[in-house]
């Protein structure tokens, strides 16, 4: 599929993160401290948008019922039973345009 834009840098300031649609798959992209990550949108869970939760660091908690991820790889943190990790893509910066690779 290639490359896809998720915005511009100044759509995403550090600490921030938003959601985007790709081919009907929502994707969550957010800044730490300058570094952009992108994995599903979607709580393996219970399906809730993770880019309505916390972000802190890089870890990003559900706001339904707290699982933890890190953003970078989509793996699962925290959370009191096994849930799949989410999956992760590669983000690029181009000038202050910022594309997922799919």
């Amino acid at each position: 599929m290639g490359k896809i834009i998720a915005g511009k840098t100044s759509d995403i300031p550090p600490g921030k993160m938003i959601k985007i649609s790709i081919d009907s798959r929502d994707i969550m992209v957010a800044n730490i401290d300058g570094e952009y990550c992108a994995t599903d949108d979607s709580c393996t869970h219970s399906g809730s948008s993770l880019s309505e939760g916390k972000l802190n660091g890089g870890v990003i908690t559900c706001g339904w019922h707290a699982a933890e991820f890190d953003c970078k790889t989509g793996k699962l943190v925290k959370f009191p039973a096994k849930i799949r990790d989410l999956a992760s893509y590669n983000v690029t910066v181009e000038s202050d345009n910022v594309f997922v690779e799919m």
